[in-house]
């Protein structure tokens, strides 16, 4: 069978996105024990292939000839050893297994909240940039982006997407794990706000389900979320106090991921769950994923 375009999949996303308000049970082929959840921890160099592999390898998501996006957190023009913004070794060994896996196109790419210029300064991604297949992009222009329904949505109606991941193959989400003024954390699912618009307008409606809603229209083949450092407090910008993880998180399931991570270490100075998270919870409410990690398969590796 052909594989589906993303662009496909975002033309049947009304469908989809309703289906997935109701019973997982009628839809879901999920294994019994739970959605996979890889986690790497140790040698930097080795992390994100070595949680790929544990999800199933790069071959798995990233076929000969595909257009692939990447969307790291590069939203403040912080120094980049802080937490605030993706680590860019991390993006650039996605990029790695993406040329490897012989992508035909990759694009790293971000709605900036602060001055691109400086972000991209700042965050350092552009070491990330290694082959002529791959491009760096800002969504900065509002005719980079069209219009999406979201259906059954109470916050969000429609919501203007990226155009270019309407039009890949492949979206893979690469979050930092950090703490957030509005949001408590901000990973996976809250990362995607960097591909709409206006951002600006979550935040004039309940913000959380309106996040949850936003995740019925963007799907990731893949989340990673890096958790090489963790901001734990000060975010989403910094600083604030940094906390060395040396980890990696990865999976399919973007509620499962998030719900795993905010576990990973204290917020705050305080422990939380995925249920004390409330767009999380959200989502997981949505039919979005798994929020109990006691019915994940965590598999782990050492590198």
């Amino acid at each position: 069978m052909a594989k589906m375009t993303r662009r496909e999949f975002m033309k049947i996303s009304a469908g989809a996105a309703l289906a997935t308000l109701l019973p997982k049970s009628l839809f879901s082929a999920k294994n019994a024990n739970g959605p996979v959840i890889g986690v790497a921890h140790g040698d930097n160099a080795k992390l994100v292939s070595a949680a790929v592999d544990l999800v199933g390898g790069i071959a798995s998501f990233v076929k000969p000839g595909d257009v692939v996006c990447i969307k790291p957190n590069l939203s403040f023009a912080s120094n980049v050893d802080c937490g605030a913004t993706t680590n860019p070794e991390m993006v650039k060994q996605m990029v790695q297994l993406c040329l490897d896996a012989d992508a035909s196109k990759i694009m790293i790419l971000d709605h900036t909240i602060q001055d691109p210029t400086l972000c991209i300064e700042r965050s350092r991604i552009e070491v990330a940039v290694i082959d002529k297949k791959v491009n760096l992009v800002t969504l900065q222009r509002e005719r980079q982006y069209a219009e999406v329904e979201v259906p059954g949505g109470k916050e969000l109606n429609t919501i203007q997407v990226a155009k270019a991941i309407q039009n890949t193959d492949v979206l893979i989400n690469m979050p930092t794990a950090k703490s957030h003024s509005a949001t408590g954390v901000s990973l996976g699912i809250k990362n995607l706000m960097g591909l709409i618009w206006d951002r600006g307008y979550l935040h004039r409606v309940n913000l959380h389900r309106a996040i949850a809603e936003l995740a019925t229209v963007i799907k990731p083949d893949l989340t990673l979320v890096d958790a090489t450092r963790a901001l734990t407090s000060g975010g989403p910008g910094g600083p604030g106090k940094t906390v060395i993880l040396n980890k990696v998180v990865a999976g399919t399931d973007p509620v499962a991921v998030d719900s795993y991570t905010v576990g990973i270490t204290h917020w705050y100075k305080k422990a939380f769950t995925g249920t004390q998270v409330k767009y999380i919870r959200a989502a997981a409410d949505l039919g979005l994923g798994e929020i109990d990690t006691s019915n994940m398969q965590i598999k782990e590796a050492t590198v």
